[in-house]
């Protein structure tokens, strides 16, 4: 029995349990993997603030191969991955089936391990899990929008105020402090979590794993039993780089590498900061509503992906939702301000839906994009919202915004003019289609990355990102950080794999003398964890091919 597995779900009734793990029905194509969720007692310290009980858990994802061995001290080796920005353990679903079936057909048994931040604690899934149990969206939007029960549950809200107060001490600290628990928890001894497990992450989490490299979780330089490179025979970077520093989305906020008389006074400000906000959001786009607002159109996507309208029916009409779609899907910028035509009069698939919000050719931000295919035969314009045509070759902001160019549907309101979409082995090969892509630099299958967003337990996009964690991760030079990075060189003293999207965040060199650095052409930032398992030019995914040959070299 799962105990306090899902977040959200209360504790009343239910005995204390250190360890809990459930196998994940799915319905991938990779069926030589199978999937569970695991929960493990890890409380917070004495000191932490009020929080619900089950955050006092630590969540992850655990893949592995269906012929290999059941416990995890017998794989060959696993990888343990750090989630990116707004990123829950869900977001690594296919490249760790993927990487781990790979392994299995070269004859290695390793295992994939997925963390989930521990703010993740406190998101219902209810709505999206039961409405795609039902193969009904509204079981969903009749949960989060309606007061509708489900399993004798009622939505509580989007939690804020008060109740988040605690996120503003799950900093760094306290984030590498959860990947040294579970690794340790999992995996006692620790030669044998030096032996077997590879430490690295996506976005952000490669920024956080280079922290962990250098980190000694008791201060003391002098016993490196619990140093955090001893955790790891090596290291990975999924469009990242595994680096002590700020990674290129928060490079508003200084990498303040500065004596602590300057570091510590700004980090004392940005507690204050922390403790106002605990959880990073913005007004649109990116808040709980709006990221739970992606599982939906992968719910959406998944029960009838040719469907129309069904996800735009069933939304509320609030001024979250409605700034988020006019961000996301103007064509132009008098359409935004206006909203005139109406996003909310496009006749369009749910696939086409989903294409819209995250494909590379759409979706106006890099670190949300995918290359999922393109619009059907449906006539298309140029979109000039939030940038205008062309920046995306501009060497900064295309960094920002990925390098494909931009499209929009082109009419509104017609009920005769319904928007498809065309998966990535399945463009139309049409003049209009050729403008903007070709299948060279279509990598992921919209199917499979709507069954990423809405299948897994824990999931794809996270709802609340703890603020702390931002600032903790520019701030290097402060007490609270510099006393525990004791080991500068902790990196420097295993191999590395850096595998980059030619198409994703624009990275520096780590720096560390033993990483290899492979770009994957086509790819963007999300393609590195979505690829699809076999590609347009007939060969095996990438990332994972390479993450699978890594992990078996025999020299880690």
């Amino acid at each position: 029995m799962v105990v306090l597995l899902l977040a959200g779900i209360p504790a009343v009734a239910q005995p204390v349990v250190s360890r809990s793990e459930e196998q994940i029905e799915s319905s991938s194509p990779v069926t030589d993997v199978v999937g569970s969720v695991v929960s493990v007692l890890a409380p917070l310290p004495p000191d932490a603030l009020r929080r619900p009980p089950e955050c006092d858990y630590l969540s992850y994802l655990r893949w592995r191969s269906v012929d290999g061995p059941t416990e995890s001290t017998a794989a060959d080796r696993i990888l343990v991955a750090q989630p990116g920005i707004y990123e829950g353990a869900g977001a690594f679903e296919s490249v760790a089936r993927n990487t781990v079936s790979a392994a299995a057909a070269a004859g290695s048994h390793i295992e994939f391990w997925a963390l989930d931040r521990r703010s993740n604690c406190m998101e219902d899934h209810t709505g999206t899990q039961a409405a795609l149990a039902a193969r009904d969206l509204t079981v969903a939007s009749d949960y989060y929008y309606g007061g509708a029960e489900v399993d004798g549950r009622r939505f509580g809200g989007f939690v804020d105020g008060d109740a988040t107060a605690w996120l503003a001490r799950q900093g760094l600290e306290q984030t590498l402090r959860d990947q040294y628990d579970v690794m340790r928890i999992e995996m006692p001894d620790p030669a044998m979590r030096k032996q077997k497990m590879l430490c690295g992450g996506h976005s952000l989490g490669g920024f956080v794993t280079g922290y962990f490299a250098e980190w000694d979780f008791d201060g003391n330089p002098g016993t490196l039993d619990d140093a955090g490179f001893n955790q790891c025979a090596g290291y990975f970077a999924l469009d990242t780089i595994v680096k002590a520093g700020t990674p290129p989305l928060l490079r508003g906020i200084p990498d303040l590498e500065v004596p602590r008389a300057v570091a510590d006074p700004i980090a004392d400000l940005a507690a204050r900061v922390d403790g106002a906000l605990p959880v990073l959001r913005l007004p649109a786009v990116i808040n709980p509503e709006t990221t739970n607002l992606l599982a939906m159109a992968g719910v959406a996507a998944s029960i009838d992906p040719d469907g129309v309208n069904d996800l735009v029916d069933v939304l509320p009409r609030n001024t979250n939702i409605d700034a988020t779609l006019r961000v996301l899907l103007s064509k132009d910028t008098a359409t935004a301000a206006t909203g005139s035509p109406s996003v909310r009069t496009l006749n369009a698939t749910n696939d086409a839906v989903l294409g819209a919000l995250l494909d590379d050719n759409s979706q106006p931000f890099g670190f949300l994009q995918a290359s999922v295919g393109f619009i059907g035969a449906q006539p298309v314009v140029d979109k000039s919202f939030p940038t205008l045509p062309g920046m995306e070759s501009l060497p900064v902001i295309g960094s920002a915004l990925g390098d494909a160019r931009k499209a929009a549907p082109a009419v509104f309101g017609d009920p005769d003019v319904v928007y498809t979409w065309n998966d990535y082995d399945a463009l139309d090969g049409s003049e209009q289609t050729a403008r903007y892509t070709d299948s060279t630099s279509e990598v992921t299958s919209i199917t499979q990355l709507a069954r990423s967003l809405a299948e897994p337990p824990l999931d794809f996009t996270e709802w609340y990102f703890p603020t702390a964690l931002t600032f903790d991760l520019a701030q290097s030079g402060a007490t609270a950080i510099s006393g525990h990075r004791i080991h500068r060189d902790g990196a420097d003293r295993s191999p590395i794999l850096t595998l980059q999207g030619s198409g994703g965040i624009d990275l520096p060199p780590s720096g560390h003398p033993n990483d290899t650095r492979i770009v994957v052409q086509g790819y963007n930032h999300l393609d590195v964890l979505t690829a699809a398992q076999t590609q347009n030019n007939g060969l095996p995914e990438v990332v994972s091919t390479e993450l699978a040959r890594f992990a078996a070299d025999p020299e880690l």
